[in-house]
């Protein structure tokens, strides 16, 4: 086995790693990468290998910094089976239409306001990611099946999204685990990590790998006392989240809140398309739900929707929005604040005090999110300076990726038996900034005695020599 590292190396985004093992090549996801929107984009349109190289992919879930490349690949020459569970299939066939509707909009966008410049072209289009969905084949959780030369994979539920997977691939002799993104025991809607069998090889993630997480069960309380705050003076909660996951975590604990009768009863809306049909497919696999959740189920309610709860699909619903008078919550995507319909709402709210803008998951670097969790003062929303007045708050309480202790002990199990010398020889860090994977790496060696090596992009491993 053969591995060379060609994204979210040295940093959080374009999950995207090489496996060549007995003439075949595989990739480990095929993501997007998000930042600088320059840097970002000349990134994303430049794939390290010819795309008819490949002859499968494995899929750990259905971000679009794991899974937003494949309808590039695919354009460019792949046409060979993707490999991801059942739940992140009917994820991507809304997320990646999603994805190419708005890189066709932007492109149209600056095409109409740029007339006389070169035509700026889509990263793919809504055909492209047509073309992909065929591709996609079902793998159950712990079912081996073979892929490609010789290689099989056996995928374990990673409890960071709906249908998320940590894969162990092996050729018979070489067993190597990807750990995908690692979710937190405790989340709500979904069951927590499987731990993975004893590997020899591990590629995990490091996005948290200097840090500890603040209890799950003070999420609620959080998010309580930041809508009567808001509310009590008048204000609106804007709520940037991602579509996939985090956006159903927020209705569910809202949920829960209203039937206590804990928060004002104020209109709320999750103002997203792509939300809207990502909560249908989070409706249509109740195979992935925690027992909470399924109780809900059990007793005939809905999860994801109550009273006071509207979803809002049409623009123009969208826009309205921004009209209404008194407080209200608003939930839309991006939860990192770098497109969707959320732009629109910062713009419009967080000029005002009485307003507050909660962040809820991770802030890539140069992201706006970012710039606002980092208290920044004036911030560029679609290249118009704007001041920041509105209150800034961040959850995170629901954090889906393990925080430095929880990744130690979620590894524990791929080191190998209890009370024997690790099967496991060396550890591959990704998914991390240089800060985060860093002091991972000596956590890793200084509790298990295992080599952890954070990667950098293009960086290869020949597995029988290291």
């Amino acid at each position: 086995m053969k591995l060379t590292f060609h994204g979210a190396a040295g940093g959080v985004t374009g999950s995207q790693h090489k496996l060549e093992s007995s003439g075949a090549t595989v990739l480990l996801d095929c993501g997007m990468f998000q930042g600088r929107r320059k840097e970002a984009e000349q990134k994303n349109r430049e794939m390290p290998f010819p795309a008819r190289s490949v002859d499968a992919v494995v899929l750990s879930h259905a971000h679009i910094d794991h899974s937003g490349r494949l309808p590039l690949l695919v354009r460019e020459g792949f046409h060979g089976p993707i490999y991801t569970t059942p739940a992140t299939i009917d994820l991507c066939a809304s997320m990646l239409r999603d994805t190419a509707h708005i890189a066709e909009s932007d492109a149209s966008f600056v095409n109409r306001h740029h007339p006389g410049e070169v035509p700026v072209e889509p990263l793919y289009t809504m055909a492209d990611a047509d073309a992909t969905m065929p591709l996609f084949r079902p793998v159950a959780y712990r079912t081996p099946t073979e892929i490609a030369g010789g290689l099989t994979m056996e995928s374990y539920d990673a409890g960071h999204i709906l249908g998320s997977s940590s894969i162990l691939l092996t050729d018979g002799q070489t067993r190597l685990g990807f750990s995908g993104d690692v979710g937190r025991p405790g989340l709500p809607i979904i069951r927590d990590p499987d731990p993975l069998p004893p590997v020899d090889y591990l590629i995990m993630e490091s996005t948290y790998g200097s840090r500890k997480h603040p209890q799950q069960g003070e999420a609620l309380g959080r998010l309580e006392s930041v809508v009567k705050r808001t509310i009590g003076r008048g204000g609106r909660l804007i709520v940037p989240a991602f579509a996939v996951g985090r956006t159903q975590q927020i209705v569910l604990l809202l949920h829960q809140l209203m039937d206590e009768k804990r928060i004002p009863a104020v209109p709320m809306f999750v103002d997203s398309p792509l939300a809207v049909d990502v909560t249908k497919t989070f409706r249509a696999h109740p195979e992935c739900f925690d027992a909470e959740t399924a109780k809900y189920l059990a007793e005939g309610e809905d999860p994801f929707g109550f009273k006071r709860l509207s979803y809002v699909r049409e623009a123009e619903g969208s826009k309205k929005l921004n009209d209404l008078r008194g407080p209200f919550v608003v939930i839309s995507p991006s939860g990192m604040c770098e497109a969707g319909r959320v732009l629109h709402h910062l713009s419009h709210n967080i000029g005002d005090p009485k307003n507050t803008v909660l962040l809820t998951g991770y802030q890539a670097e140069n992201t706006l999110g970012r710039k606002l969790k980092n208290g920044m003062k004036s911030v560029r929303i679609f290249g118009v300076p704007t001041e920041v007045r509105a209150e800034i708050q961040s959850l995170d309480e629901l954090s889906g990726h393990a925080d430095a202790g929880e990744l130690i002990e979620w590894m524990r199990s791929a080191v190998g038996s209890p009370g024997k010398a690790p099967m496991l020889k060396r550890v591959f860090l990704v998914h991390g900034e240089p800060g985060e994977s860093g002091p991972l790496s000596k956590l890793i060696e200084s509790t298990y005695g295992v080599a952890a090596t954070p990667v950098a992009p293009g960086q290869a491993f020949d597995l029988k020599t290291v």
